[in-house]
Order: C-alpha cells, then structure tokens, then sequence
C-alpha cells in the first residue's frame, strides 16, 4: 500500500492524517519541530472567525462546517483518547460591534444574533468595564482548549498506527517526472511512493517555492498573553476591536492578539508585552489583580482574504496542500482536512471545492 506523507503537525497537519487513516490510507507525518508548537498552540482556540461578517463566503462555509463537527469530535477523543479538548459552547461577545452587519450575516447563515444594550452587557459580564455602546452577542460560538485538542489528535494518531517524525526539517522535495519521489529531510533523504500533502503552515510557501506556482501563504506574527484568574471572572469570548480575551473552565484567561508583518520573528518584546496587558486590564480591570503567566508570539499563515489553498498543485501529480489558514487554523482544520481527503480520493466533497483551488489553476 502506499503511504501518504503529510508535512507538518499543527492542527491543520494532524486533522488531515488522521482523516487520512480513518479513511484507510497509510499515512505519516513529518514535523520540522516539535507537534503543534506553532500557530496551533499559540492561538486562542475560538470556533469562529472575529467580525465573522467580514469574511467571504469561502471562509464562512468551512467556519460553520467545521464548527458543527467540533462537539462530536472533541467528545469522541474525550472518551477513546482520554484527554478533553475541553470544547465549550461559551458565547462571542462583540463590544462595539457593526449592528447592522450583525444582524445581515446572522439571517444569511442561520446564525443566532443578539444586540445587547450596555446594562444587558453588564448584567452578561459584570467585570468588564463599563460600556456606552450596544454589543453584539452570538450565543452558539464555542471554543476548545488547543494545546489540550493537539494532544489528543496526537494520541489518537498513535492509537492509529501513524508515525510522527518529530525534528525532522523537510528542506526541498525531489520531483521527477511530474511526482515528489523523495524529501530531503534534515535527518537525510525520505523516499516517497504516494501523495505527499503540505499542511506546513506559515512555512508552506517556502517549500513549495523551487516547484514553480507560487502560494500565497506568508507568516503573520501574533503576541498572546495569559493570565491566571478565578474561573467564572468572565464567561464569553469577548472581542474589542482587534483585542480579545478568551476564558478557559479553570479561570486562566488567554488575551489578544496582534498582528505583525516581521517575517519569520518569533520574538514576544516587552513593549508589546505592556500594551497587551494595558488592553487587557482596560477590558477586564480585575486582570490587574491576575497573574501575568506567559507571553508568546506565534506565526499564522497569511492568506488572501484568509483564504486557505485546499487541492493538488498544478504541475507536480501526488503533491497536495493544506494551507494558508491565517487566523482560523483551528476553527477550519477538521473541514478541510475533510476537503483534502474527498478530493485526493476523487471524492464529491460536501461543498464546492473551487474556491480552494491552486491561484491560477484548476483542480
């Protein structure tokens, strides 16, 4: 049987192995560093997209796909794998929200919508600060706890007979006659004898760069701070602006997020670490009594209009991608890893595939 490869181990890479073993393939992956200790780790784990009103279809129909799988999904590796992704229907709560847009997106994807006068809004969460505006409220957003969803994942490929090649750079693919034949690896050269799939992140283009086509996928920095709080100090996910806050079952606090054109810079700066925690104590002025326990930086994999590229490059025969999910890695991953699967298998895929295809190409 020939074996798939999947390059890279965030959320992204993980969900689409194990699609691919669940649907009966030989599958292994190979990871650059350590399993999902980029994008995937570092974010916040909403399951939706912030302003969701300002994405474009694309998006929005993978969103709403892939959110509605997450509450079986997470259940099921709570139970076989026994680690809880700890998958939360907690609320978006939009603090100066477009109303109007709001409500227009609400009834184009069936999503309930809520406009919250600013004693509604104190009465919801009694230790933000106060507000003079109305706020949006979506009830039906969840969340889950990414670093604890990775583990799991990464249990349940074990569990499946998929091999993880951990700090195993993949630094070109050798094609020849039109197929990947082998990857030049770090630790050496690994044949290949079937399709290879690119799920690698802000690191994507970059490899894919030498085969021509070039992918629109750049790294975009994000800085996240995490407070250790009473659990119950806030229950949604609450969003101002571009900064938002995200409240696990225990009382820790994630809040965010920046975004940065630096390159591949992972660095987490101490200016950038006090503008964070001032917006954070002017949303939630409880937070100053809190701990400040970590500050990160993260790189999410920029795309135009955070649109991820979900088919088979257009000259290379068994190379595929899964890529560019910008800001919504973890919301997206189990949806496209479904898109990935269908049509590497020549599968009709749920939803129409073209939105997703090489720019430029066909499928």
């Amino acid at each position: 049987m020939e074996t798939v490869t999947v390059i890279g181990a965030g959320i992204v890479g993980l969900t689409t192995a194990l699609a691919l073993s669940e649907a009966g393939l030989a599958v292994r992956v190979v990871e650059r560093g350590a399993v999902g200790r980029e994008a995937s780790w570092a974010g916040g784990g909403i399951l939706c997209p912030l302003h969701p009103w300002r994405y474009p279809d694309a998006v929005q129909m993978l969103a709403w796909r892939a959110a509605a799988a997450y509450p079986a999904l997470a259940d099921r590796l709570a139970r076989t794998m026994g680690i809880d992704p700890e998958w939360t229907r907690c609320g978006l709560l939009i603090l100066s929200g477009d109303e109007a847009a709001a409500r227009a997106w609400g009834r184009r994807w069936a999503q309930p919508v809520a406009l919250c006068p600013p004693a509604e809004v104190a009465a919801l969460e009694p230790a933000l600060a106060p507000t003079e505006r109305p706020a949006v409220r979506l009830p039906a957003v969840a969340q889950v706890r990414n670093p604890r969803l990775l583990r799991a994942l990464t249990r349940a490929l074990a569990a499946s007979g998929v091999a993880i090649h951990v700090r195993c750079p993949v630094q070109a693919l050798q094609v020849a006659a039109g197929r990947v034949v082998a990857l030049e690896t770090g630790s050496g050269l690994l044949a290949t004898d079937g399709p290879v799939v690119v799920a690698a992140g802000a690191w994507s283009a970059g490899l894919l760069a030498p085969l021509g086509a070039p992918l629109p996928v750049a790294p975009v920095k994000g800085q996240m701070l995490l407070f250790e709080a009473a659990p119950g100090l806030i229950r949604h996910v609450v969003l101002q602006a571009d900064r938002y806050a995200v409240p696990r079952r225990d009382g820790r606090v994630l809040f965010g997020s920046t975004v940065e054109q630096a390159g591949f810079d992972t660095t987490a700066d101490p200016a950038t670490r006090e503008r964070l925690e001032t917006d954070a104590v002017r949303l939630v002025p409880a937070l100053a009594g809190a701990r400040l326990a970590a500050h990160w930086a993260g790189l999410r994999p920029g795309s135009p209009e955070g649109i991820p590229v979900v088919g088979r490059h257009p000259a290379v025969s068994n190379l595929w991608v899964n890529a560019g999910h910008f800001r919504n890695g973890v919301l997206l991953a189990p949806a496209t890893a479904e898109l990935l699967v269908d049509r590497l298998l020549g599968r009709v895929p749920a939803l129409d595939p073209a939105p997703y295809d090489w720019p430029g190409a066909g499928a």
